[in-house]
């Protein structure tokens, strides 16, 4: 929302019945883009023809795992407590399309990588509940900045909505 906001980008938000439960046979990368475009077809349904409803979903990857949204606290204790100190791979995909109109999707990665943090600091955060509906329960944007040391790559891709892919998409969608 922020991130759209601050484009200047005039939208209304629906959050879609989706399920988001991560099937782990998927190619990451393939369930981001098969998620976003989801979302769009489920928002699609009650939309006006002359609306474009954007889609996305966030990935996180460590050593080819996928961590999704985490079910419990103690869930998001033992995802975090992974990610201390290793790089993994923020996955985000955008769908773009519409009533009539053929969708358009993609993704973008970047590299994150986090610090040695202990399990007090870790549990504050959780206690929180700021990681309770985030992709490897953290949210780059929400006071976790705690956890990360760099990242490689755009951090709107981190937070879960990669402007540059949205307006490559929108381009795209424009021309179809």
């Amino acid at each position: 929302v922020k991130i759209l906001n601050e484009a200047g980008v005039e939208f209304t938000q629906i959050v879609p019945n989706v399920d988001e439960n991560n099937n782990r046979h998927h190619n990451p990368f393939r369930l981001a883009t098969l998620l976003a475009e989801k979302k769009v077809e489920a928002v699609s349904i009650k939309a006006p023809a002359d609306v474009v409803i954007l889609g996305c979903d966030t990935i996180v990857i460590l050593g080819g795992e996928i961590l999704g949204k985490p079910e419990s606290p103690e869930d998001a204790i033992k995802m975090l407590t992974r990610l201390a100190g290793n790089r993994h791979t923020v996955c985000s995909a955008v769908a773009l399309g519409g009533v009539g109109r053929k969708m358009v999707s993609g993704y973008e990665t970047t590299e994150v990588f986090f610090k040695p943090v202990n399990h007090d600091r870790l549990r504050e955060y959780i206690d929180s509940g700021k990681p309770m509906d985030k992709a490897g329960a953290y949210g780059i944007q929400d006071g976790s900045g705690f956890l990360v040391d760099r990242y490689e790559g755009n951090l709107d891709t981190v937070i879960g909505l990669p402007m540059m892919l949205v307006e490559h998409l929108a381009d795209k969608l424009l021309m179809e």
